[in-house]
């Protein structure tokens, strides 16, 4: 059997003109290969999954040193 690619589905870009972290109201990072919306400020990285970003605190993970 065959591997077919990964379907990629990107955020709206006018979604993300209005989004801002829900932890510091600052701006957000669209991390296409990561499917993430990160926040330098808060070091989050909200998880973005059918396109939906899932902007809940307890769903973010933290960033690592260097990221």
């Amino acid at each position: 059997m065959e591997d077919l690619p990964a379907l990629e589905v990107d955020v709206d870009p006018r979604l993300l003109e209005i989004l801002v972290c829900p932890v510091t109201r600052g701006v957000l990072e669209y991390d296409r290969d990561k499917a993430e919306l990160i926040s330098r400020q808060a070091r989050l990285a909200y998880p973005v999954r059918d396109g939906v970003p899932i902007m809940l605190p307890e769903e973010a993970r933290e960033l690592g040193e260097g990221e």
